[in-house]
């Protein structure tokens, strides 16, 4: 149990850093490009979070 802990807390992890950047690059107003590339990798890891059942 304690291995599916650790991957859920790596993924948690992994969740909230890309949404710091997604953030962060929609506050400093980068390119729309950017910004949607951290905008499908941040719903992907949710993806996988929700399909874990976690």
């Amino acid at each position: 149990m304690n291995g599916l802990n650790e991957e859920r807390e790596k993924l948690i992890q992994r969740i909230e850093s890309v949404r710091a950047k997604l953030n962060r690059s929609i506050d400093e107003k980068e390119d729309y490009a950017a910004v949607y590339q951290y905008s499908v990798e941040l719903d992907a890891l949710i993806e996988q979070y929700m399909a874990a059942g976690y």
